[in-house]
């Protein structure tokens, strides 16, 4: 089995097991513990494995001198940390637009309803805090592209 799959696959399976406790009535606490818990190990896992074929990076990089090898470590961890880096900007600037959406978003809605010359004012608060996220995909095609 290829490395790459071994997270979504041990997610799934997290997904179909938490749904089968919560049919059997279990407690819904303890489901959430198990699927943060399979999360976090397929996010060590992948990170363990290497991001993007860095293991088979390393057996080639073997054959080879040694410098070589010590390049081709470096070139992948590398990758690997902008990688990670280029999901938490994404993540986070949409944690961070979602919350700043949700919260203009319904501030501009009561204030149209009471005065409706109000409405374009109220998109453009709206739209900057979408841009938030906006931003963060900006980022994340800055790093990505760096490499």
């Amino acid at each position: 089995m290829e490395l790459f799959i071994l997270a979504p696959v041990l997610l799934a399976a997290s997904l179909f097991w938490v749904s089968a406790m919560k049919r059997r009535g279990k407690n819904p606490k303890t489901a959430l513990l198990i699927q943060i818990g399979v999360f976090f190990a397929a996010i060590l896992a992948i990170t363990a494995f290497g991001i993007g074929g860095a293991m088979m990076a390393s057996e080639t990089a073997a054959e080879t001198a040694a410098e070589t090898a010590a390049e081709t470590a470096a070139d992948a961890s590398a990758m690997g940390m902008g990688m990670i880096a280029a999901a938490l900007a994404v993540g986070l600037a949409g944690i961070g637009g979602g919350i700043g959406v949700a919260s203009s978003a319904s501030a501009a809605i009561g204030a149209v309803s009471e005065n409706e010359k109000l409405f374009g004012k109220a998109l453009i608060f709206v739209a900057m805090a979408e841009g938030i996220a906006i931003y963060g995909v900006l980022i994340a095609f800055m790093i990505l592209f760096r490499f």
